[in-house]
């Protein structure tokens, strides 16, 4: 792997390599080679929060010619490295948001405790591992399923007051807490980060699928968007990374970083 964007004198350097001379630093910097989960993390981190403050961050993936998944799923168009930063970016929240739809064609399973993360989630006073909400208005999903009768840590359920009293009773029963983020069936994706950072969880990722994503573009929500483009092409009719009906000013990002690695190039874009 290698950076692209923002390249500096000390960029990704191990610390080992942090004194060499300039022209050597920026060359090792740019230099193609693999990338320890220290330095994924240092790359990824996320910003410093005010007291009060919260950070929603989406993590999509992308062909060449806009396809977000194939076949219903996006690990075909996603690759090693790939999954890597996905688990970087797992392993750094305090909450990871996906729709229903998403768990369900996904086959979501509860998130685990990495070792290799496990000082730094301690340092910021992290639990283990991130905790799972699954965004749904029908509660259409399978409780029985590990995810919410054995996680590490409870999943939570975010759906409307209007809910299903019998589907609501019964993700409780599974293990699972309630959040109510919605005065009717629906689930209000600005009330949803704000009841999730109230509860403590404010560096949150979301993976989508693109209907929740473009639901948190069009609350205007979103404060980064880290986005894989895949160098494939699929044509097809498949859904984009972000769905739904379109804002009525486009939303500007500013570049913050772009990684790249056999042909995938990794970016990141934040609220400018």
């Amino acid at each position: 792997m290698r950076r692209l964007f923002p390249v500096t004198d000390q960029t990704s350097l191990p610390e080992d390599r942090a004194q060499l001379p300039a022209p050597a630093a920026r060359t090792e910097a740019t230099a193609d080679r693999e990338w320890s989960l220290d330095e994924l993390a240092e790359a990824y981190a996320y910003p410093a929060l005010a007291p009060d403050g919260h950070w929603l961050r989406a993590n999509m993936v992308s062909t060449l010619d806009g396809a977000a998944q194939h076949d219903g799923r996006s690990q075909p168009i996603s690759g090693e490295t790939d999954m890597r930063i996905f688990g970087t970016l797992r392993a750094l929240a305090d909450v990871v948001i996906a729709g229903a739809e998403t768990v369900r064609q996904e086959g979501y399973r509860p998130a685990r405790a990495r070792e290799a993360f496990a000082a730094r989630r301690a340092a910021a006073g992290q639990g283990p591992a991130p905790v799972i909400a699954v965004v749904t208005a029908s509660l259409d999903l399978d409780f029985s399923l590990p995810l919410f009768t054995s996680p590490l840590v409870p999943t939570l359920v975010v759906t409307g007051a209007g809910a299903p009293s019998d589907r609501v009773a019964e993700a409780v029963q599974a293990g699972a807490e309630v959040v109510i983020a919605g005065d009717g069936a629906a689930v209000d994706p600005a009330r949803a980060v704000r009841e999730l950072a109230d509860r403590g969880l404010r560096r949150q990722l979301t993976e989508g699928g693109p209907r929740l994503l473009g639901q948190f573009v069009a609350a205007d929500v979103l404060d980064e968007l880290c986005l894989t483009i895949s160098p494939m092409l699929t044509a097809g009719g498949a859904q984009r990374i972000s769905g739904g009906p379109a804002v009525a000013v486009p939303h500007r990002l500013a570049p913050a970083s772009v990684l790249e690695e056999a042909g995938f190039l990794f970016t990141s874009y934040r609220r400018i």
